[in-house]
Parts: structure tokens; C-alpha cells; sequence
């Protein structure tokens, strides 16, 4: 898996954020069936007013968010409650998943919020935002159910408490 990984925020490097991003990626990408040797992602890690830039260009919202995902391609599931179909590597032999960014400052403030560790919090954040990249949402409840069952079953298995309780 090829993660290209640009720290705008250096607080990131302190939560070892290059290992968390490849954690996740792996999780999701393992369980969702798909060679993640042959992926590749671009990952930001900023603040606060860098992603609140974002947010405003790309969704109109010009407020901080936690976590922001661009797909490569759509892949979203048409029927509700589905899965997506799996990307399938291109004329190279390479999945481009597409881009993320995520927040310092609003990620640590949530992780305080919630009484758990700014590292478990990113983890759920990135593969959260990795399950996006796959085209899974959250707009239609089906979705979400189905977004929130992958991300919970995820972080148990790797000891982190239900995050939606």
C-alpha cells in the first residue's frame, strides 16, 4: 500500500499518525477483501483553519470538520443498506483510492469529549474516512447502519470500545 502522507500539523507526528493511517487502511482494506498492496491514498494531516478552508471550497461549509474524504471514482451502493462493488485495480494493477484530510485540533477536542485516547479516536476517524473512499456513507439510514456495523466490528478487534454508545 503506497499512503502519501504530507504533516502540515506537527501535534500529528506526537500521535504517530503515519502508523494509525496504515493501520486503518489495512483494517478496511483486509476486510472489505481487497489487495492492499496494490492501493494508494493521499492523506493530510492539518488543523483546524486548513481543514476549515477545505470544507468551505469542497462542501460549503466553512467551519471546522474532523475528517474529510475525496474518492478517486464514485463506488457507492445504489440500494440502500448495501455494499459498494470493491475497486478494481486499473490498467497499472494499482487502486487509487482517492485523498483524505483530518484535523488536529478538532479530533483531539472530540477525543476529550468522548474520555478516550486522541490515538483511538483518529484510528475510528481514518478508517471511517477509508470506508468513504470505498463509497460507503451515511446519508440514507441503511447506509449508515451499514457504515457504523464494518467501523464498530473494526475498532473491537483491535480493543477499542463501541464508539457510537
Amino acid at each position: 500500500m503506497e499512503i502519501d502522507l504530507e504533516i502540515e500539523d506537527p501535534r500529528w507526528e506526537t500521535v504517530g499518525l503515519e502508523d494509525l493511517m496504515t493501520r486503518a487502511a489495512s483494517l478496511v482494506l483486509e476486510d472489505r477483501g481487497i489487495e492492499t498492496e496494490l492501493c494508494r491514498l493521499s492523506v493530510l494531516a492539518c488543523d483546524d483553519a486548513r481543514i476549515a478552508e477545505l470544507n468551505g471550497e469542497y462542501r460549503d461549509k466553512a467551519k471546522p470538520t474532523n475528517v474529510l474524504s475525496w474518492p478517486a471514482e464514485e463506488r457507492g451502493a445504489e440500494e440502500p443498506g448495501a455494499h459498494p462493488e470493491p475497486p478494481a485495480p486499473d490498467v497499472f494493477g494499482e487502486i487509487e483510492l482517492g485523498d483524505l484530510a483530518i484535523a488536529y485540533e478538532t479530533c483531539a477536542r472530540e477525543a476529550e469529549e468522548q474520555g478516550k485516547s486522541v490515538e483511538d479516536h483518529a484510528l475510528h476517524l481514518l478508517i471511517h474516512a477509508v470506508l468513504h473512499l470505498l463509497g460507503y456513507d451515511h446519508i440514507r439510514d441503511e447506509d449508515a447502519q451499514v457504515m457504523e456495523q464494518i467501523e464498530i466490528r473494526l475498532l473491537e478487534s483491535v480493543g477499542i470500545r463501541n464508539p457510537y454508545v
